[in-house]
């Protein structure tokens, strides 16, 4: 199973469908606060909006209140999302300075108590996504193996409940998206928890993708920045595991993926094309006149500017 994984800012409706269209077989939401569900705020509601195309797709909550939960988890099932998964992995310093997301991982019991919660209003797919571990404190420094609480620790509270899947990120708390990947504590989960592991973190290639698994004993992999810029690496990823090839994309295939996402984009009107500025960098980075038109990035307004900056680059 290839997923692509929850990335904030990033894995909006157009995106995931994009991913989809290139071998993606789940998408995630970017992470939606259950109180802004629950309040119906525009941003959750902006969050939540998707297309039939994306199905199957999963709504991603963080938080840590219970009650909360429960009824955020009652409105993602009537919205029609095939699956609802929980952050237990987010390491912004706003998030866990709240409690939530990879904080919770210091206290696996209360953990248990939210996906209790939640569980008693669904009958989609409940999963969850983690980190490796963090420290026990509230401490700077990286802690020794035996300070650490870690997702061992929560896969051993939960697994007697039927969480369909874990996703589980392959760095710590305190190594934020550096660092090598801890492909060990992936395996351990792996040999833990009776439902679906995927492996996420570091996976760039189609020959990481193979790594992973290999070393992890994974059922799939959630990609992230892997597929930015580059969202054919899921149908990549999978003729390299079946056949031992990979295509790659000529420039021309490449601007047309783009512009193809960028029309998608402007359905949202100007402000949804400059945040798709970034793509268009992701996508442009690495290829022939990248710097000169990455300089002209701040200037892309509308769907014709993404044309004429393409049309200047060589394919």
């Amino acid at each position: 199973m290839m997923a692509l994984a929850p990335m904030e800012g990033v894995t909006d409706a157009p995106f995931r469908a994009v991913a989809k269209r290139f071998g993606a077989d789940v998408v995630y939401t970017e992470f939606i606060s259950a109180e802004a569900i629950v309040r119906g705020s525009q941003t959750a509601r902006r969050k939540m909006a998707f297309q039939p195309i994306e199905q199957p797709i999963v709504c991603q909550i963080f938080g840590r209140d219970a009650e909360v939960f429960r009824r955020a988890a009652h409105i993602v099932q009537a919205h029609g999302f095939a699956g609802l998964d929980i952050n237990f992995g987010c390491p912004a310093h706003k998030v866990v300075g709240h409690g939530a997301g990879v904080a919770l991982l210091r206290d696996p019991a209360y953990a248990r108590k939210l996906i209790e919660a939640v569980l008693g209003e669904l009958s989609i797919p409940l999963s969850i996504k983690v980190r490796t571990s963090i420290h026990r404190e509230r401490r700077e420094i990286k802690p020794a193996d035996n300070d650490c609480h870690t997702a061992v620790d929560l896969v051993k509270a939960i697994k007697d409940l039927p969480v369909a899947a874990i996703m589980i990120h392959g760095r710590s708390f305190e190594h934020g998206f550096d660092g090598t990947v801890d492909t060990a504590m992936i395996k351990a989960v792996a040999e833990q928890f009776p439902g679906i592991v995927l492996a996420n973190g570091g996976i760039r290639t189609p020959d990481d993708a193979a790594r992973m698994l290999g070393e992890t004993g994974a059922d799939g992999l959630g990609i992230a920045r892997g597929a930015l810029g580059r969202p054919w690496i899921f149908q990549q990823v999978k003729d390299y595991l079946q056949h031992k090839q990979v295509q790659s994309l000529p420039g021309e295939a490449v601007f047309a993926v783009a512009a193809a996402h960028a029309a998608q984009v402007a359905a949202g009107g100007q402000r949804a094309l400059i945040e798709f500025r970034k793509h268009l960098g992701w996508y442009l980075s690495g290829r022939p006149g990248a710097a000169r038109a990455r300089r002209q990035l701040a200037t892309v307004n509308a769907l014709d500017d993404v044309h004429t900056l393409l049309a200047q680059l060589p394919a």
